[in-house]
């Protein structure tokens, strides 16, 4: 007999149903990531660092030659990694793009860090070398850039600033260039530590999830104490220690077995998705060059020593109020673009935790007149067509 207190069990929710507008971002499922999951189940190890975590952590090694590769939660927990990895505390500052995401900076000012803003080169949207030399001081204890959409951001010019001041290390946000290159380099191995994002919004997915890559041999064991919530466990599974104790700061930082066995299906078809990327990418490129052409349009730059990601699409338009413009027409016709980025150095918090004021007029310029076109894997060419014809359209009656 039921209890009078028993309550139904939540029916799942219902599939979803299209009604004919084009989202943003669809996730897509591209291989067994399915089976994958359910064998994770089976074989009884769903918390973290389980076999499927090994799996994908060898692969990316593999890929991008990193000394060790540990997936967390997300690339945010990747970052804070690295900001304990760095012992980054009161007194310290840290470099980041303003045209970020707001973790990049988070996870240092939590440790106590002062944040300098940098500005963006117009050409690849990636960190201004330029302008990171004039932000550099004995307190720099990380430059952190971005690649942004995949494309790599100068780095050369960003590590022989880095270079000039020994306290600084270099750390990639590398959450868009996934197997993406500089001048035949992966992305991600130019810095001391590298952080990736398997966010539902990525070129590869687990709904949410991060990695981050610790390329100095020097740096792996500490990493693992780290991750494993400021302990030696590692230490311990390895045999090398008959008990596991506290010996350092950590947290949580492990992906569940379950969400890297999803991520598995979704690196074993690496180049089926690049490839599905690469051809929708290139599709609009096409389509969209003549009305560049016309309206005075900037579309991504890819120079031939850089091997993007094919992370997102963006067209720069003449000024905000025409962005803005064909932003409302284009959703109010059922296609989802969207702008990106808000300043950083101009946020409320960002103003809070600043070392000292800084303009980034290319990171308010581009901030305003930035669009994305909707993105992702399973993009076909009919809808391309129709995201195509509905930014046309909108442009038209700007």
């Amino acid at each position: 007999m039921k209890s009078a207190h028993a309550q139904p069990h939540p029916s799942p929710p219902p599939p979803a149903v299209s009604d004919g507008t084009i989202p943003f971002n669809r996730p897509t499922l591209a291989g067994r990531e399915l089976e994958h999951m359910r064998a994770a189940v089976e074989r009884g190890h769903t918390s973290a660092d389980g076999p499927f975590s090994r799996a994908v952590a060898e692969l990316l090694e593999a890929e991008t030659g990193a000394a060790e590769v540990l997936l967390t939660t997300s690339c945010t927990a990747a970052l804070e990694m690295t900001a304990m990895l760095l012992d980054v505390g009161p007194g310290d500052s840290v470099v980041v793009p303003s045209f970020g995401f707001v973790t990049t900076a988070l996870a240092y000012a939590r440790q106590g860090a002062r944040v300098l803003f940098c500005d963006i080169e117009a050409a690849t949207l990636g960190l201004d070398p330029t302008h990171l030399a004039t932000l550099m001081d004995e307190t720099v204890r990380a430059v952190v850039p971005i690649h942004y959409g995949g494309i790599a951001c100068d780095l050369d010019a960003i590590r022989e600033v880095v270079a000039a001041w020994p306290r600084a290390e270099l750390v990639e946000d590398n959450a868009h260039g996934l197997f993406a290159a500089y001048r035949d380099r992966p992305l991600g191995s130019f810095g001391r530590f590298a952080t990736l994002s398997f966010h539902e919004t990525k070129n590869f997915i687990c709904g949410e999830g991060g990695a981050i890559l610790v390329n100095d041999e020097a740096d792996v064991d500490r990493a693992r104490v780290v991750f494993h919530k400021g302990t030696n466990r590692s230490a311990f599974l390895l045999g090398q220690v008959d008990k596991y104790t506290w010996q350092d700061t950590g947290s949580s930082f492990g992906l569940s077995d379950v969400l890297a066995a999803y991520l598995y299906g979704q690196l074993d078809e690496r180049e089926s998705i690049l490839g599905r990327r690469r051809a929708a990418f290139d599709r609009y490129l096409d389509a969209l060059a003549p009305l560049a052409d016309r309206h005075g349009l900037r579309l991504p730059i890819v120079t031939p020593d850089r091997r993007q990601g094919y992370h997102l699409f963006y067209v720069l338009l003449p000024d905000q109020r025409t962005r803005d413009h064909v932003l409302d027409e284009m959703r109010a016709s059922g296609v989802h673009a969207t702008f990106h980025y808000v300043p950083l150095h101009s946020s409320p918090h960002g103003r809070r935790v600043s070392a000292r004021p800084v303009d980034c007029p290319t990171t308010d310029d581009v901030s305003g007149r930035l669009l994305r076109l909707p993105f992702f894997t399973s993009l076909d060419p009919a809808t391309t067509d129709r995201v195509v014809e509905a930014f046309g359209a909108a442009l038209a009656s700007a």
